[in-house]
């Protein structure tokens, strides 16, 4: 088993790699986006998106710490950590096709939310009622996002819930293997895994990129991921992670940015103000959480 490296006091350094996760994070959704638009299967795109991440680990890790990187104080954790970002990622993939980034992204900004609810079962965290009170608020901004109520509603919307309880699943698994895991095993693990239980499914009916451009972005999304969850890391290590939690909503600017250039769509008022009141419900946790951490 590989040994995890020390943390270290960098903030500004842990900061910097933070926002440049969330441009790869964006880049992937992005490129999932188009790839899927161009004609390719999602399961194909979610592929390559893993396959491309291993490739690069495996570049990376092997040379430095050999076979011994892929040894795991906790195989089963790793395996169920790996199958819920897999999840995530195709569901979010699915979504993608018939969603617009923005709304996608702004959902998935639940995520705190969710983690503080899943948080009290599976970590034994106590969770006060100011906090309990921001989860309500929170949700009640994907309500206003999703508009079940209103023509705009798309079933898809599900499939980002179901991808937002996912990774959010991934999340508590990775901090309670946070000081126990390196960031090697558990980047080959994480992207190792769905690559091999993909393969036998995704490379029989392959389907080939139609132009060079579509090559491209199909290699390019498993670098994207690589990088992503390698710079997550590294910035942890880095930084505290109450420091960091705030960066992840600078990609609500980078989908806008995105969904105008690359798919010309306009984020609507229902998503801005939807994100609005996640976000603001988001930095009323993650304040709780910085409070109580300073008095403990």
């Amino acid at each position: 088993m590989a040994g995890a490296r020390p943390r270290e006091d960098r903030t500004a350094a842990g900061l910097a790699l933070m926002a440049l996760a969330v441009v790869f994070f964006t880049c992937i959704d992005s490129s999932a986006k188009w790839l899927i638009g161009a004609g390719l299967p999602a399961l194909q795109v979610v592929f390559a998106r893993y396959a491309g991440h291993f490739l690069v680990s495996l570049a990376l890790y092997l040379p430095q710490e050999g076979l011994g990187a892929f040894r795991s104080a906790t195989p089963r954790r790793q395996i169920l950590r790996a199958s819920l970002l897999a999840g995530s990622t195709l569901l979010n993939f699915l979504a993608l096709s018939y969603l617009p980034i923005t709304v996608t992204t702004t959902i998935m900004f639940a995520g705190p939310i969710a983690i503080t609810l899943l948080a009290i079962p599976i970590l034994g965290e106590k969770v006060g009622p100011h906090r309990l009170a921001a989860v309500c608020v929170g949700f009640l901004g994907v309500l206003v996002v999703m508009q079940p109520w209103g023509a705009r509603f798309h079933p898809a919307m599900f499939l980002t819930l179901g991808a937002l309880c996912c990774a959010s699943g991934y999340f508590i698994l990775t901090r309670m293997l946070a000081g126990v895991e390196s960031n090697a095993t558990s980047q080959l693990w994480g992207a190792g895994l769905p690559t091999a239980l993909l393969a036998p499914v995704v490379l029989p009916d392959w389907v080939g990129p139609q132009g060079a451009g579509v090559t491209i972005v199909l290699g390019l999304i498993g670098l994207f991921g690589a990088l992503g969850h390698i710079s997550t890391t590294t910035a942890h290590r880095l930084a505290d992670a109450s420091i960091l939690a705030p960066v992840v909503y600078i990609q609500i600017l980078l989908a806008a940015v995105a969904g105008i250039l690359v798919f010309d769509t306009w984020p609507t008022v229902w998503t801005l103000g939807g994100g609005a009141i996640i976000i603001g419900a988001g930095l009323y946790i993650w304040h709780r959480e910085r409070r109580g951490r300073a008095a403990r």
